[in-house]
Order: structure tokens, then C-alpha cells, then sequence
């Protein structure tokens, strides 16, 4: 069983990510590295993202922002299997990912080392609790005071983390998602230098000075993905009148980066074969 926390800022694209995976393609690409991958979705919630998630990627339908609610029970809880196959040795990794979907706005709040909201513990004590394995960072935007407000943030996670006896043993993937963007798509085969070391200096500095190295990687990530390699533009176009971004030619999707850090969080090791 792999629980695993998915954080980040407002608009960072966790909601949509969680989409993607319950619409992965793993039968729309023959011949593709997909049809290595299943991803099926085991509870009513999962289920739910499941059935919206089409509309939501080639249609643009609104998806709300998860809200802030009463209590961490409230939120969106997806549970999905995940099996992954090895086209070399005839054997396939079986992996069982819990993940709730929290609001931006607490990983914001972790700045404020003096919060006392309800539901600010409540996401922590989850987070950190014995049964988590990892947890997934998403970035997104590098706009001036961006590096300098996250690393203050995850320097604030670091710490709790320390308290809760978990600073040794839990997995931290930070992913740049988006990365279907021209100035960002060349910096996914190596995020650690390209994309982290480019935009977020001091974010990165704060985890590997606290974190041990075979706990931290850093990965891109983009739902829409681009075009084809010969043709790196984002497979990706936004609606008129809209934030909401669609795929521009669905049947050329082909999402990167969507399972490895999943893959890594729950098995502690790279996902190499697909």
C-alpha cells in the first residue's frame, strides 16, 4: 500500500494531474511505453474523477478548486491500482496509491509557523503519519518571490517533519508540472539542474541540506505533453474566454512524467523499463 500526499501552491495543476492519472491512456497508444502501464481507480471517489476526467482534458469542463473544508475527512480521497510491466522479463510491479487531494491554500499556510487551523493539523498529522510513504511537490510558477516564499514553506515542512520523527523516512518528489511549455520542455530529462536548479535555487538547497539524498528526487511532469518529438509544442490549447487549457489534438496525448514519481514514492527506486 502506497499512501502518498500530492501539496503544492494554487494553480499548480494537482486536482488536473489526479484527472490524467484516472484517464491514463494505457490502451490508446499501441506500441507506446502506456500499454506497460494500468492505472485503475478502486473507490466511488476515484471512480468519479474517472468519469469527469475525459471531459475535463479534451473538453476544458470547470474543475473546481478543492475547497477548504471542515475537517481533512471532507476532501477528495482517490485510491487507485497500479500495475507496471516489464516488456524485458515477463514480470510486472503491482502498487496500490491512496492520495488525498488538498487545497493549495494549506501548503500556502505552512508559512505561517504560528497556524492553529483545525484543518492545518489535521492535513500535518495526515501527511506525516507512519503509513505515508512519500510525498509529491508540485511547482509551477517562478514569478519573482516565487524560490524565496517555497523554500521559506518547505523549510516549515522540513521542520515538522524533523518533530514527527519522519525526517529520515519519508520519500519527497518535487515535480515542475506544466512542463509542456517551450522554455521548460528542454529541462525535463535532468529537473534537478534545468529546471530546480534554474528557478528554484534556494527551494532546492533547503530540501538536500535537511533531506537525505536517497529520499529527494526531482522530477518534470506535464498532463498535456507535446505534439510528438518532432514536434515539441504543447499538445495543449486554452479556451476562449477561459483559464481552462484542452488538448489540442487528443489523439496524440501522451502525458510525461505522470507515473514515475508515484512509482518512486511508493517503491523507493526509479521507474526505468517504460
Amino acid at each position: 500500500m502506497g499512501n502518498i500526499c500530492i501539496i503544492g501552491p494554487r494553480g499548480s495543476g494537482k486536482t488536473t494531474y489526479l484527472a490524467a492519472l484516472a484517464y491514463y491512456p494505457d490502451r490508446q497508444r499501441p506500441g507506446k511505453k502506456a500499454k506497460n502501464i494500468k492505472l485503475q481507480p478502486l473507490n466511488d471517489e476515484a471512480t468519479a474523477l474517472a468519469d469527469k476526467a475525459e471531459n475535463i482534458i479534451l473538453e476544458g469542463a470547470s474543475l473546481a478548486p478543492t475547497p477548504i473544508t471542515a475537517t481533512i475527512d471532507d476532501l477528495p480521497f482517490y485510491y487507485f491500482g497500479l500495475e507496471v510491466k516489464s516488456p524485458f522479463q515477463r514480470t510486472s510491479s503491482m502498487i496500490n496509491i491512496a492520495v488525498r487531494d488538498y487545497p493549495g491554500e494549506i501548503f500556502e499556510e505552512l508559512a505561517n509557523a504560528n497556524s492553529d487551523s483545525g484543518i492545518h493539523k489535521e492535513f500535518m498529522n495526515e501527511c506525516l503519519a507512519e503509513n505515508v510513504d512519500g510525498c509529491l511537490i508540485l511547482l509551477t510558477d517562478w514569478s519573482k518571490g516565487s524560490d524565496q516564499f517555497t523554500s521559506r514553506v518547505l523549510a516549515r515542512f522540513t521542520k515538522l517533519m524533523d518533530i514527527n520523527g519522519r525526517a529520515d523516512n519519508l520519500r519527497i518528489a518535487i515535480a515542475m508540472s506544466k512542463c509542456e511549455r517551450g522554455e521548460l520542455w528542454s529541462g525535463r530529462l535532468d529537473p534537478s539542474l534545468d529546471l530546480f536548479q534554474q528557478h528554484f535555487p534556494k527551494t532546492k538547497t533547503t530540501l538536500e541540506n535537511v533531506i537525505p539524498a536517497k529520499n529527494l528526487q526531482f522530477y518534470a511532469l506535464s498532463t498535456f505533453g507535446v505534439l510528438s518529438r518532432n514536434d515539441p509544442r504543447p499538445n495543449r490549447r486554452n479556451m476562449i474566454d477561459s483559464d481552462n487549457a484542452v488538448l489540442r489534438e487528443p489523439e496524440k496525448w501522451q502525458p510525461y512524467g505522470l507515473i514515475e514519481p508515484l512509482y518512486w514514492l511508493s517503491k523507493g527506486k526509479r521507474l526505468r523499463y517504460v
